[in-house]
């Protein structure tokens, strides 16, 4: 199994590694598992959360205008 770190989940969603830490803290974003000290995200779970974003961006407006 494939697993990201924290940075590279980051880049993934162009964001900053502060926000996915905060998005852990949360329980917002793709699970995280812990090997050691270190908090690695499965390739799955990355996954599941994408489709989760692809259907939250097809549901009905409420989106800012151009």
């Amino acid at each position: 199994m494939d697993y990201l770190t924290t940075n590279e989940v980051a880049e993934r969603y162009r964001t900053s590694p502060g926000t996915v830490r905060y998005w852990r803290h949360i329980g917002y974003g793709p699970k995280s598992v812990k090997a050691g000290r270190r908090v690695l995200y499965p390739a799955a779970e990355i996954t599941k959360f994408d489709e989760q974003l692809a259907g939250q961006q097809t549901k009905g407006g409420g989106g800012r205008a151009a």
